[in-house]
């Protein structure tokens, strides 16, 4: 349930500093949220264990572990962690024009929900995000 003392949060893993500013402003300027954001995946798995989360937005490609395996490791950690959660949420994936293949492949897993394109496409970001999360103006 959605609160005014406690919007839906945002994980975002993405080593690129200037990116993950972008996204981060565009999500809390245009949707009701907060952003936590990391440049590694470990930082991103220390975090996604210690909070709650509506959404995961992780880079295909992060420095210390691909995105794709940081949502395995979390799709079965996450709800071990949070005992009132029965599933990780749902995934975004960060990827480069040259990982474009890989979406066919990454849509198998339920929880994939969409695909950014880097540098960050923010209608595709905005498009990726409706449904999960509210649009601000909306309450």
């Amino acid at each position: 349930m959605i609160s005014a003392e406690s919007p839906p949060r945002v994980l975002l893993a993405e080593e690129n500093l200037s990116y993950r500013r972008v996204m981060r402003e565009a999500l809390t300027a245009f949707r009701v949220c907060e952003v936590d954001d990391a440049a590694t995946g470990e930082h991103a798995f220390e975090l996604a264990l210690k909070r709650r989360y509506s959404l995961f937005i992780f880079a295909f490609c992060l420095p210390d572990i691909s995105g794709e395996m940081l949502d395995r490791l979390l799709a079965k950690a996450y709800p071990k962690v949070h005992a009132d959660c029965h599933a990780a949420p749902p995934m975004v994936f960060l990827l480069k024009p040259e990982d474009g293949n890989e979406w066919q492949r990454l849509s198998r897993n339920a929880r994939a929900r969409s695909y950014v394109l880097l540098p960050p496409r923010l209608d595709m970001l905005m498009n990726a995000t409706s449904g999960i999360l509210p649009e601000k103006g909306m309450f």
